[in-house]
């Protein structure tokens, strides 16, 4: 068991390895609940910066569960359609929740949006400037390992 745990979690830095347990954990965990178990009275659903609500969220979802299931096999396997796409998807949230910030008359105001914005460009940067950690032969093909004798 511990072994196995090693090679899921070796081969790439620890802020991944976080990233993609992020991933497992909306897949497995949270988008299932989202979708079957929270009502459609209470589901919000933000995309952009635009919170949808009720049956517009609901709706969706299964493009989030997408996402993050797709997140977690690109990490897992360390497939290079990952780079750019997730630094993309990082980069999208991080505007997207100060665009939410300026909008959302509760939310956290200006700054509090740029504070926000600003954590998740780490990790959007962190994943841009990763692209030698995603090896392999592209979107359709088999990702393989790079020669070790070189």
């Amino acid at each position: 068991m511990k072994t196995k745990l090693q090679e899921i979690f070796s081969g790439r830095p620890i802020w991944m390895n976080c990233v993609m347990l992020f991933c497992a954990y909306m897949t497995f965990i949270y988008m299932p609940f989202d979708m079957f178990i929270k009502s459609v009275e209470e589901d919000k659903e933000v995309w952009f910066g635009f919170m949808l609500t009720g049956w517009m969220a609901k709706a969706t979802e299964p493009l989030h569960w997408i996402i993050y299931a797709s997140g977690l096999y690109g990490f897992l396997k360390m497939k290079s359609w990952m780079w750019p796409w997730a630094g993309v998807y990082v980069t999208q949230v991080a505007i997207g929740m100060l665009v939410w910030s300026f909008l959302n008359v509760s939310g956290p105001g200006a700054w509090g949006g740029i504070v926000i914005a600003a954590i998740f460009m780490v990790p959007a940067v962190a994943l841009f400037r990763a692209k030698d950690k995603f090896i392999g032969s592209g979107v359709f093909g088999r990702d393989i390992e790079p020669d070790k004798h070189q």
